[in-house]
């Protein structure tokens, strides 16, 4: 068929759109997050995500096109360009090419000059390969690979592949060493059984496609970058679902998600991101490590210490292989040992790769166990998109920083809802974490806006680690190298906790200004709903934060908001009513803890000095009169004051 004029334009309008969406959220992520760290002031500008039309272009020329036709044991080629021996075709120039028909142990070599362009119609070709990538993109500025609409295509390797020094370094069913990029509404499944589906040694861009990957290692990997702007993909990764590795430069290394629907499963990480991974909209459906039911982290704070062994085929791959390391080695059997810990914690070994050739796309061995959802080395920023996380290990994790502006996110974890080594910030959106060892965790995190709502075994927000480094041999365990800085910043938004260990815990300062803040917190008194090292300001929003006595802390002296920290008589029982009523009866507060709690911190602007309000829940009522900023009857540690004796808990 023939591009229209009509195509043509829709798809520059397209890539138009899509380049301002890509570029329109740089500001936006530098602006939300209040930081020191100058990562998240540069990450995502830095990369440049932006698609091109004639990646979204589908329409060629048949009349000019060259057509290769697999059958019985050999390929007919309709055309020059292109050369056949028995069924290894060999493409040696620019132009398009209409690939069709059944190979049993055939390949495509892409080997043109590194200025042509290649566009290759799948349109029904199927192609198995007993020894090497049924498709080798070896030489070419460019390749595309365009699945005809309505048609089904496959291309599968073996478990072990016989390389020379030509292809020495070649490691997925689809290998290109040039830029490639996949299209088009036909369906694609790659079964991957030597290490790798869909590997590009530049830029891999998808913006169409039914596509199904199935291997034994990483699914997809661009090492430049993976851009996405559409496409329905399906993953079933012994190792990582998608993955960009250079580490060469800030500019390279990032995963740009702007569209498209992904169902992942996935044995280590589902997306990782060397530096930026940025989410712009798209469905997700993520399974890591199998599962928060193979939590790497037990309910008690103990660790799981099967957790790995547990994860043996736990995110799919073929051939019942267990867990290969990420070179894809090991096709059977149990997977590798834990690795030991000694009275200083957990070892774990990461290595450079030996390879030295340019052309190595592994860029590390690791052999700790990482099982991470969404996962970058410097920014995971996400304004859009639909997301049902179900992970071993952390579901959204960044080395540096974590920015949410938009989109629902729906969390279970074995390990922490969200980790940032360096600032977390949440201006928007739905952050649902239904299961968790900790919930949220950074250095800094600011909630600017958004509804989120907490599960959590231990802390529920916490900052700069808190008890997380009191079990650092378990795996996937964070550490955070200093204290300074810390601080919890809540601003705006509406927050519901359900903490068993600390509710809100800043080993720094705690701030509020705006929002709505609800805290089911501890029931042992080693805790307290809300927990801090520095000082705790309050100057606006609402909270209510209920927990056990013992621990308890209620809000400074510092404050220019009326707050109350009272100890009721005893325990009151769960799912009981917690009401704050003023003196003429109306309801100031209300909340039900669903959990036993006997202490309550609560703050609102319609708190005034001098008045009395009561309160009632279960068969308990207490009158309380403000008599300053604070007002408090707890005994407990903090003694209704401000400090929590310099602990870290």
């Amino acid at each position: 068929m023939k591009i229209s004029d009509t195509k043509k334009l829709a798809a520059i309008t397209a890539a138009f759109f899509i380049t301002v969406t890509a570029f329109s959220g740089c500001s936006e992520s530098a602006s939300s997050s209040q930081t020191t760290n100058s990562v998240s002031q540069s990450a995502k500008s830095d990369i440049d995500a932006s698609i091109a039309a004639e990646d979204i272009d589908v329409g060629y020329d048949e009349e000019s096109s060259i057509g290769i036709t697999f059958a019985d044991g050999s390929a007919a080629i309709d055309g020059e360009g292109a050369t056949a021996e028995g069924e290894t075709v060999t493409i040696s120039q620019a132009g398009t090419y209409i690939l069709s028909g059944t190979a049993t142990n055939g390949r495509i070599i892409v080997s043109a000059d590194k200025t042509a362009e290649i566009k290759l119609i799948f349109n029904g070709v199927d192609i198995t390969c007993a020894d090497n990538a049924p498709l080798l993109v070896s030489k070419a500025k460019k390749v595309y690979i365009v699945l005809e609409d309505g048609t089904e295509n496959v291309l599968t390797d073996s478990a072990s592949y016989s390389l020379g020094e030509d292809d020495s370094n070649t490691d997925g069913a689809i290998f290109s060493k040039a830029d490639l990029t996949i299209n088009g509404s036909g369906t694609l499944t790659v079964n991957a059984n030597y290490k790798h589906g869909i590997v590009s040694k530049d830029d891999l861009v998808i913006t169409d496609g039914n596509i199904n990957v199935t291997s034994a290692s990483t699914a997809m990997e661009g090492k430049d970058s993976v851009k996405i702007s559409g496409g329905t993909v399906n993953i079933s990764a012994g190792t990582n679902g998608i993955k960009s590795t250079n580490t060469e430069a800030s500019d390279k290394g990032f995963i740009s998600v702007t569209g498209g629907s992904f169902t992942v499963v996935a044995n280590n990480d589902a997306f990782e991101a060397e530096t930026v991974l940025s989410i712009e909209g798209g469905s997700f459906d993520i399974t890591t490590g199998g599962g928060s039911a193979n939590a790497s982290m037990k309910s008690d704070g103990t660790p799981n210490r099967n957790w790995q062994n547990n994860m043996s085929n736990g995110g799919g791959g073929p051939n019942e292989m267990g867990r290969p390391d990420d070179n894809g080695n090991g096709t059977g059997g149990d997977p590798p040992a834990m690795p030991t810990a000694d009275n200083t914690g957990l070892t774990i070994k990461t290595t450079a790769n030996t390879t030295t050739d340019s052309d190595s796309t592994d860029t590390t061995d690791n052999t700790s166990t990482s099982a991470k959802a969404l996962k970058a080395g410097n920014e995971v920023n996400i304004s859009v998109g639909e997301f049902k996380i179900d992970s071993a290990d952390d579901s959204v994790y960044s080395n540096g920083n974590i920015v949410i502006t938009g989109g629902n996110i729906s969390v279970a974890s074995g390990d922490n809802g969200m980790h940032a080594d360096g600032n977390l910030t949440i201006s928007d959106g739905t952050v649902d974490i239904t299961k968790s060892y900790e919930g949220i965790e950074g250095s800094i995190v600011t909630i600017d806006g958004g509804t989120i709502s907490v599960v959590a075994s231990d802390d529920g927000i916490n900052c700069a680690g808190g008890s997380d480094t009191g079990s650092t041999d378990r795996m996937g365990a964070d550490q955070f190298s200093s204290q300074d800085g810390v601080e919890l910043n809540i601003n705006g938004g509406t927050v519901t906790i359900d903490a068993d260990g600390d509710g809100l815990d800043s080993n720094g300062n705690f701030t509020m200004a705006g929002g709505t803040v609800y805290v089911c917190g501890p029931t042992n008194g080693g805790n307290g709903a809300l927990d801090y090292n520095g000082t705790a300001t309050v100057t606006g929003g609402t909270l209510i934060a209920c927990g056990a006595v013992g621990m308890e802390e209620g809000f400074g002296d510092n404050s220019t908001q009326y707050s109350v920290l009272h100890d009721l008589g005893s325990t009151v029982s769960a799912n009981e009513k917690l009401t704050i009523t003023d003196s003429d009866g109306k309801e100031i507060l209300s909340f039900t803890p669903t959990k036993t709690w006997q202490s309550v911190v609560f703050t609102s602007a319609d708190l005034k000095e001098g008045e009395t309000y009561t309160i009632t829940a279960g068969s308990q009522s207490e009158t309380v009169t403000i008599d300053g900023i604070v007002t408090s009857n707890s005994k407990g540690m903090s003694f209704g004051r401000g400090h929590g004796g310099g602990r870290g808990f």
